[in-house]
């Protein structure tokens, strides 16, 4: 791990911030307005625990862009947010039984096993339009202009549609039972594991005011992460427990191809390894220290679930 960078310590402040965030993303108006059933359905998506790795990602991505200080800049941190509101809804809607069927998300009941299916759908429905203006209120509140402003939201939305995420999401359900050639395999994370996280450090950075070539360096790094985020994740499927990892079903169970199944145990963290050599890189590139970002890189390959 980066050396003299205490990231337990860091996760733990930023995880606090995160979670701050999203009460006061889940105490706005629109939220209010949702029905009952679906407001609770949205609640117990959004406040499920996790890493909270997007919006870190967005805030340290912004400071890394020269931003300003996120200790003090909690707009920073309802910017970020907007990754998480997409991120509970793509998770709450990827559980259904018409998806992945999962009973188990981070080692609670998933949503629908909760709150119902019809609640679960249309309250991750309801997340992407309080996504998207909790994204363009926040910029606003960061110092962007209105059209600086609409270009982060258009991000949020870019990485989260047919063209990103849900693209992906596509060619996963499509891959079931099927052997992945090595391309399919990274063009299918590159959109639905990849795209959010791409799109965080370019949220940040485009907040910000990045120079250009800091924009292009900070998105690469995002790229690179999110393709050593899926082989992590590929890997702990195929070494740790479902009480360990707190979700089933695992793509094994669902014949999904996995980096671990194409290509070993072995090569899929020699691979995990490479793609965050190639994110540093790109840090290294143009000068960006950002010690958070290059922690957090080396996190992405180590964590334990």
């Amino acid at each position: 791990m980066t050396s003299d960078f205490d990231l337990q310590a860091f996760l733990a402040t930023e995880v606090e911030r995160v979670d701050a965030a999203l009460e006061r993303a889940l105490a706005a108006d629109g939220l209010a307005r949702l029905e009952p059933a679906v407001r609770v359905a949205v609640e117990h998506g959004v406040r499920s625990g996790g890493k909270r790795l997007r919006p870190i990602l967005c805030v340290q991505g912004w400071a890394a862009a020269d931003g300003g200080d996120p200790a003090v800049t909690p707009e920073a941190y309802d910017l970020g947010v907007s990754l998480e509101l997409i991120h509970a809804y793509s998770l709450m809607h990827d559980d259904l039984p018409c998806m992945d069927d999962a009973d188990l998300r981070r080692g609670q009941p998933t949503t629908h096993r909760v709150h119902g299916i019809d609640a679960t759908m249309r309250g991750g429905l309801a997340l992407i339009p309080l996504a998207a203006g909790q994204a363009l209120r926040a910029a606003r509140a960061l110092g962007c202009d209105a059209a600086r402003s609409r270009r982060v939201a258009r991000r949020l939305l870019g990485a989260a549609g047919n063209g990103g995420m849900v693209g992906g999401q596509g060619l996963d359900l499509l891959g079931e039972e099927r052997d992945l050639s090595s391309a399919e395999l990274d063009t299918l994370h590159a959109h639905k594991t990849g795209a959010l996280l791409t799109a965080a450090l370019a949220m940040g950075a485009d907040a910000a005011g990045a120079a250009p070539e800091v924009q292009a360096a900070l998105e690469q790094y995002g790229r690179h992460i999110g393709l050593a985020f899926q082989i992590a994740d590929d890997v702990l499927d195929a070494t740790a427990t479902a009480a360990a990892l707190g979700k089933t079903p695992s793509d094994a169970d669902l014949g999904k191809s996995t980096y671990v199944s194409l290509h070993g145990l072995d090569e899929a963290r020699r691979r995990g390894e490479a793609e965050i050599a190639a994110a540093l890189g790109a840090l290294d590139g143009v000068g960006v220290t950002a010690p958070p970002l290059r922690a957090l890189a080396e996190y992405i390959v180590r964590r334990e679930r």
